[in-house]
């Protein structure tokens, strides 16, 4: 993931959170443009504590967050919760099922 990616990632979880860009940058402690500035791809680069704030905020996960595809996160976190209680017959049909699409 890149800065552009973080950049996008920051817009997305803010918008699910139903925060505007001021309202973020409040309440993780900063001035009201410091969101704007980020998402407008300004110069400015957030600290690792200020990204972990934002996605505090927002309701996510630093999982989440980093995660590939974030749209399918919840999805794929309850897939490998149910395969962790799988038995080894039952996670075998499951890889033969994917497999044979």
């Amino acid at each position: 993931m890149d800065k552009k990616d973080i950049i996008i990632r920051i817009g997305q979880i803010r918008q699910r959170a139903n925060l505007s860009a001021r309202d973020l940058s409040l309440k993780i402690g900063k001035n009201s443009a410091c969101i704007s500035r980020l998402e407008s791809k300004d110069s400015f680069e957030p600290s690792v504590s200020v990204l972990l704030d934002i996605i505090s905020v927002c309701g996510s996960t630093e999982s989440e967050f980093f995660y590939y595809d974030i749209q399918q996160y919840q999805k794929d976190k309850e897939i490998i919760e149910l395969l962790k209680t799988a038995s080894p017959i039952k996670k075998d049909s499951i890889i033969n099922l994917l497999k044979n699409r």
